[in-house]
């Protein structure tokens, strides 16, 4: 075998490789060889069959069969030899081959990068830490309420007020032709409520039962629906019924109605339950700071090919969106080229971490059971009621689905490993700034680029 580099500039490899005829000749002989113990041929004895008589039979097929692993044993040694980590599929392409002559092929190769990893112990970082008061409890405790609570009706005459409720029957028309969802019977909104548009629930304040109100609104101009985004539109809207809210103590009646003890019971599961969602707010913001750190700190070559599977992945996800909301690409509010550029360098960023956290991850032994695995697979499940069995099913089915619980879960381990090492110190916020969008900071960082960074997770295998 002869290998000649053709190309080595950064990741980018490519190699003419020349096989001599006599090593397929070889490789030949002794597929025939074997082939004859095998076959019966009429006029012959079992295993005396002549080779030449079998080469023209069979030669054909198996000559086909000697170049795919010629081709792919020399890649693969060539690669070895090389000490090249392939991040891709090498690209191969047969140049030369006759009956009888030399094979010759090219192969062209994008080489995982070099990854070192810069000291963990001298990142910084904080950890936004928030004091669960009483009044959050409480205010939380009566947003329960609020949702448990009756109604009755009026007395007779009495108008609509804020946080009343209406029955009605609507007809809803954009340019005075009715649009499919636009209409309901005996639909009960509990105005100031914010469930419609804006405006609509405003207009039928003062209401009256047996009335009929002409609700005039636009539609916002982000509405999923984008024949209906943006547009003035025009509900009949005849009330039935005006109900009164009657208020829900808090007591222990309530807690008993949530199957728990007393109020203080609730009071505790209800801070239990704060305090879990505010420690995964803060988990959250400090996983972002680490990549943030680790995107900044790193600057690394990054094969282009993983960039443009990577940046094709994240286009389609956009497409898919828009389709679903009934939009285009010229609907963004950015130029399409703008869009792209972003999404590129997103893409990117996803990739080099991608391959920094696969690198400490295998370093240090990182790995993850399929015990959790199956935990993962449970928590699904759970998600979906009643489809126990087939989300099951479809796991132990699909490998594939399986790998995409793996990755985020393998994610989270790097980081905690990282942060072990890290100095995290904590600091004391509001509520408000912990659950602040972090983009909207001076300092933030990047949410697009935060997505599913462990879809690049594991791609050097």
């Amino acid at each position: 075998m002869q290998v000649t580099e053709t190309q080595s500039e950064g990741l980018k490899h490519a190699y003419q490789v020349v096989v001599p005829a006599d090593t397929l000749e070889d490789k030949m002989t002794t597929k025939l060889t074997e082939l004859a113990q095998q076959v019966a041929v009429p006029g012959f004895r079992p295993g005396k069959a002549p080779v030449p008589l079998l080469r023209k039979t069979y030669g054909k097929r198996m000559m086909g069969e000697i170049l795919e692993e010629t081709v792919n044993e020399t890649a693969s040694k060539t690669l070895e030899e090389k000490e090249i980590r392939p991040a891709l599929q090498p690209k191969i392409e047969i140049t030369s081959f006759e009956e009888g002559g030399d094979l010759e092929f090219t192969m062209e190769i994008e080489a995982l990068p070099v990854v070192e990893p810069n000291d963990f112990s001298a990142i910084e970082l904080e950890r936004l830490q928030v004091e669960i008061g009483d009044e959050e409890v409480d205010e939380r405790i009566s947003a329960i309420a609020d949702g448990m609570k009756s109604f009755i009706d009026v007395a007779e005459g009495e108008a609509a007020s804020e946080g009343d409720a209406v029955v009605i029957d609507f007809v809803g028309r954009v340019d005075g032709e009715e649009f499919e969802g636009g209409a309901a019977e005996d639909f009960q909104l509990e105005l100031g409520s914010g469930r419609f548009i804006p405006g609509f629930e405003e207009q039928l304040v003062g209401a009256k039962v047996g009335e009929e109100k002409i609700v005039e609104v636009s539609f916002p101009d982000e509405y999923p629906q984008a024949d209906l985004a943006g547009k003035p539109a025009e509900f009949t809207c005849t009330v039935k019924a005006v109900k009164v809210a009657l208020p829900v103590a808090l007591d222990d009646a309530l807690a008993e109605q949530l199957g728990l003890e007393n109020l203080e019971d609730l009071k505790t599961n209800v801070r239990r339950q704060i305090e879990g969602e505010f420690a995964q707010h803060s988990r959250a913001r400090l996983k972002r700071s680490l990549l943030d750190h680790l995107s900044e700190s790193h600057d690394f070559e990054v094969p282009p090919g993983m960039i443009e599977l990577e940046f094709n992945s994240i286009w389609e996800q956009l497409e898919r969106e828009l389709e679903n909301q009934q939009k285009t690409l010229a609907d963004l509010d950015e130029p399409e080229d703008e869009v792209r550029t972003e999404y590129q360098r997103i893409a990117e960023r996803r990739v080099r971490l991608g391959l920094l956290l696969s690198e400490v991850g295998t370093t240090n032994g990182l790995e993850v059971s399929q015990e959790e695995i199956n935990q993962a697979i449970m928590q699904q499940a759970r998600s979906m009621p009643g489809q126990e069995t087939q989300v099951f099913q479809f796991f132990q089915q699909n490998p594939e689905a399986q790998a995409s619980l793996r990755a985020p879960i393998l994610e989270d381990k790097v980081c905690d490993y990282i942060l072990e090492l890290a100095q995290v110190t904590d600091k004391s916020v509001s509520k408000e700034e912990l659950l602040a969008d972090p983009e909207a900071e001076e300092d933030g960082g990047d949410d697009k680029a935060d997505e599913a960074v462990e879809g690049t997770e594991g791609d050097e295998k």
